[in-house]
Protein backbone atom coordinates (compact mmCIF):
# COMPACT_ATOMS: atom_id res chain seq x y z
CA UNK A 1 0.00 0.00 0.00
CA UNK A 2 1.27 3.42 -0.96
CA UNK A 3 0.07 5.52 1.97
CA UNK A 4 1.28 9.02 2.81
CA UNK A 5 1.34 8.73 6.60
CA UNK A 6 2.42 12.33 7.19
CA UNK A 7 -0.46 13.64 5.06
CA UNK A 8 -3.03 11.47 6.84
CA UNK A 9 -1.86 12.46 10.32
CA UNK A 10 -1.68 16.13 9.40
CA UNK A 11 -5.15 16.11 7.84
CA UNK A 12 -6.88 15.45 11.17
CA UNK A 13 -7.69 18.12 13.75
CA UNK A 14 -8.02 16.70 17.28
CA UNK A 15 -9.78 18.30 20.26
CA UNK A 16 -10.80 17.22 23.76
CA UNK A 17 -13.42 18.54 26.16
CA UNK A 18 -14.83 17.54 29.55
CA UNK A 19 -18.60 17.88 29.97
CA UNK A 20 -21.53 16.85 32.12
CA UNK A 21 -23.72 14.26 30.38
CA UNK A 22 -26.61 12.36 31.94
CA UNK A 23 -25.58 13.73 35.30
CA UNK A 24 -21.98 12.46 35.15
CA UNK A 25 -18.64 13.81 33.91
CA UNK A 26 -17.93 12.76 30.34
CA UNK A 27 -15.04 13.02 27.90
CA UNK A 28 -15.72 14.46 24.45
CA UNK A 29 -13.24 13.51 21.75
CA UNK A 30 -13.53 15.40 18.46
CA UNK A 31 -11.73 14.48 15.23
CA UNK A 32 -12.29 16.42 12.03
CA UNK A 33 -10.81 16.53 8.54
CA UNK A 34 -11.65 17.50 4.97
CA UNK A 35 -12.37 14.97 2.24
CA UNK A 36 -12.11 16.04 -1.38
CA UNK A 37 -15.60 14.99 -2.41
CA UNK A 38 -19.09 16.42 -2.43
CA UNK A 39 -21.35 16.67 0.59
CA UNK A 40 -23.83 14.20 -0.90
CA UNK A 41 -21.15 11.68 -1.85
CA UNK A 42 -19.57 11.71 1.61
CA UNK A 43 -22.97 11.33 3.27
CA UNK A 44 -23.72 8.38 1.01
CA UNK A 45 -20.36 6.74 1.78
CA UNK A 46 -21.13 7.04 5.51
CA UNK A 47 -24.71 5.75 5.37
CA UNK A 48 -25.14 3.50 2.33
CA UNK A 49 -25.37 -0.13 3.43
CA UNK A 50 -23.67 -1.22 0.19
CA UNK A 51 -20.75 1.22 0.47
CA UNK A 52 -19.94 0.88 4.17
CA UNK A 53 -18.28 -2.57 3.81
CA UNK A 54 -15.91 -1.17 1.18
CA UNK A 55 -14.10 1.04 3.70
CA UNK A 56 -15.43 0.28 7.20
CA UNK A 57 -17.48 -2.80 8.07
CA UNK A 58 -20.61 -4.68 6.93
CA UNK A 59 -23.71 -3.41 8.71
CA UNK A 60 -27.17 -4.85 9.21
CA UNK A 61 -30.33 -3.63 10.89
CA UNK A 62 -33.12 -1.11 10.55
CA UNK A 63 -31.17 1.83 9.18
CA UNK A 64 -33.57 4.68 9.89
CA UNK A 65 -34.21 7.14 12.70
CA UNK A 66 -34.98 5.14 15.84
CA UNK A 67 -33.78 1.90 14.27
CA UNK A 68 -30.92 -0.27 15.44
CA UNK A 69 -27.76 -1.25 13.58
CA UNK A 70 -25.14 -3.97 14.02
CA UNK A 71 -21.59 -3.71 12.69
CA UNK A 72 -20.10 -7.10 11.88
CA UNK A 73 -17.83 -8.12 14.77
CA UNK A 74 -18.07 -4.69 16.32
CA UNK A 75 -20.51 -2.27 17.93
CA UNK A 76 -24.27 -2.03 17.72
CA UNK A 77 -26.60 0.77 18.69
CA UNK A 78 -29.55 3.02 17.94
CA UNK A 79 -29.81 5.75 15.32
CA UNK A 80 -30.85 8.76 17.41
CA UNK A 81 -30.55 11.56 14.84
CA UNK A 82 -30.57 11.47 11.05
CA UNK A 83 -30.79 14.66 9.00
CA UNK A 84 -29.44 13.98 5.49
CA UNK A 85 -26.96 15.04 4.32
CA UNK A 86 -25.48 16.77 7.36
CA UNK A 87 -26.15 15.15 10.74
CA UNK A 88 -26.03 11.59 12.04
CA UNK A 89 -25.99 10.50 15.68
CA UNK A 90 -25.92 6.96 17.07
CA UNK A 91 -25.32 5.18 20.31
CA UNK A 92 -22.17 3.03 20.24
CA UNK A 93 -22.69 -0.10 22.33
CA UNK A 94 -19.76 -2.45 22.74
CA UNK A 95 -18.73 -4.93 25.46
CA UNK A 96 -21.41 -3.66 27.81
CA UNK A 97 -20.38 0.01 27.50
CA UNK A 98 -22.35 2.77 25.79
CA UNK A 99 -20.95 5.92 24.20
CA UNK A 100 -22.45 8.44 21.82
CA UNK A 101 -21.19 9.25 18.33
CA UNK A 102 -22.19 12.27 16.30
CA UNK A 103 -21.12 13.00 12.72
CA UNK A 104 -21.56 16.43 11.16
CA UNK A 105 -20.78 17.28 7.53
CA UNK A 106 -20.24 20.74 6.08
CA UNK A 107 -19.62 21.75 2.49
CA UNK A 108 -16.55 23.97 2.15
CA UNK A 109 -14.51 25.33 -0.73
CA UNK A 110 -11.99 22.47 -0.78
CA UNK A 111 -14.49 19.62 -0.34
CA UNK A 112 -16.51 18.42 2.65
CA UNK A 113 -15.55 18.80 6.30
CA UNK A 114 -16.30 15.75 8.43
CA UNK A 115 -16.53 16.33 12.17
CA UNK A 116 -16.83 13.26 14.38
CA UNK A 117 -17.54 13.57 18.10
CA UNK A 118 -17.38 10.69 20.55
CA UNK A 119 -18.85 11.30 24.01
CA UNK A 120 -18.21 8.72 26.73
CA UNK A 121 -18.14 8.18 30.47
CA UNK A 122 -14.55 7.00 30.83
CA UNK A 123 -13.25 5.52 34.12
CA UNK A 124 -10.47 7.70 35.48
CA UNK A 125 -8.08 4.77 35.78
CA UNK A 126 -8.52 3.88 32.10
CA UNK A 127 -8.15 7.51 31.02
CA UNK A 128 -4.93 7.94 33.01
CA UNK A 129 -3.55 4.72 31.56
CA UNK A 130 -4.29 5.33 27.87
CA UNK A 131 -5.65 8.85 27.41
CA UNK A 132 -7.72 9.84 24.37
CA UNK A 133 -5.70 7.75 21.94
CA UNK A 134 -7.42 4.57 23.12
CA UNK A 135 -10.42 5.52 21.00
CA UNK A 136 -8.89 8.28 18.89
CA UNK A 137 -6.42 5.98 17.14
CA UNK A 138 -9.19 3.50 16.38
CA UNK A 139 -11.34 6.17 14.74
CA UNK A 140 -8.37 7.32 12.70
CA UNK A 141 -8.20 3.78 11.33
CA UNK A 142 -11.70 4.45 9.99
CA UNK A 143 -10.61 7.83 8.60
CA UNK A 144 -7.77 6.02 6.83
CA UNK A 145 -10.14 3.49 5.28
CA UNK A 146 -12.47 6.25 4.11
CA UNK A 147 -9.55 8.19 2.63
CA UNK A 148 -8.37 5.17 0.63
CA UNK A 149 -11.89 4.35 -0.52
CA UNK A 150 -12.73 7.86 -1.73
CA UNK A 151 -9.39 8.02 -3.52
CA UNK A 152 -10.49 4.89 -5.43
CA UNK A 153 -7.37 3.04 -4.32
CA UNK A 154 -9.08 -0.32 -4.66
CA UNK A 155 -7.75 -1.33 -1.23
CA UNK A 156 -10.18 -3.42 0.82
CA UNK A 157 -10.62 -2.94 4.60
CA UNK A 158 -8.84 -6.24 5.33
CA UNK A 159 -5.83 -5.07 3.31
CA UNK A 160 -5.77 -1.79 5.22
CA UNK A 161 -5.98 -3.70 8.51
CA UNK A 162 -3.05 -5.91 7.47
CA UNK A 163 -1.06 -2.81 6.49
CA UNK A 164 -1.26 -1.57 10.08
CA UNK A 165 1.08 -4.43 11.07
CA UNK A 166 3.79 -3.22 8.66
CA UNK A 167 6.50 -0.75 9.62
CA UNK A 168 4.64 2.11 7.92
CA UNK A 169 1.40 1.02 9.54
CA UNK A 170 3.05 1.02 12.94
CA UNK A 171 4.39 4.50 12.19
CA UNK A 172 0.81 5.61 11.47
CA UNK A 173 -0.33 4.20 14.83
CA UNK A 174 2.54 5.82 16.71
CA UNK A 175 2.06 9.22 15.10
CA UNK A 176 -1.70 9.13 15.64
CA UNK A 177 -1.22 8.19 19.29
CA UNK A 178 1.38 10.94 19.76
CA UNK A 179 -0.96 13.48 18.15
CA UNK A 180 -3.74 12.55 20.58
CA UNK A 181 -1.19 12.91 23.36
CA UNK A 182 -0.52 16.45 22.17
CA UNK A 183 -4.26 17.14 22.12
CA UNK A 184 -4.43 15.91 25.70
CA UNK A 185 -1.61 18.27 26.71
CA UNK A 186 -3.43 21.15 24.99
CA UNK A 187 -6.52 20.25 27.05
CA UNK A 188 -4.55 20.60 30.29
CA UNK A 189 -3.08 17.15 30.96
CA UNK A 190 0.40 17.02 32.47
CA UNK A 191 2.81 16.62 29.55
CA UNK A 192 4.72 13.68 31.01
CA UNK A 193 1.54 11.81 31.90
CA UNK A 194 0.06 12.46 28.44
CA UNK A 195 3.17 11.19 26.65
CA UNK A 196 3.36 8.08 28.83
CA UNK A 197 -0.33 7.35 28.12
CA UNK A 198 0.32 7.83 24.39
CA UNK A 199 3.18 5.32 24.55
CA UNK A 200 0.95 2.76 26.25
CA UNK A 201 -1.70 3.34 23.59
CA UNK A 202 0.88 2.76 20.85
CA UNK A 203 1.87 -0.52 22.50
CA UNK A 204 -1.79 -1.49 22.89
CA UNK A 205 -2.40 -1.14 19.16
CA UNK A 206 0.73 -3.15 18.41
CA UNK A 207 2.76 -0.26 17.08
Amino acid sequence: MNVDVVRLIGAVNRELETREFNGKPARALVASRVYETTLDDLWDALTNIERLPRWFSPVTGDLRLGGRYQLEGNASGEITRCEPPRFLSVTWEFSGDVSWVQVELEKIETGTLLRLELLAHVPQEFWHQYGPGATGVGWEHAFLGLDLYLAKSGIEPKEAEAWLATDRGKSFIRQSSDAWGQASIAAGTDATAAREAAQRTTEFYGG
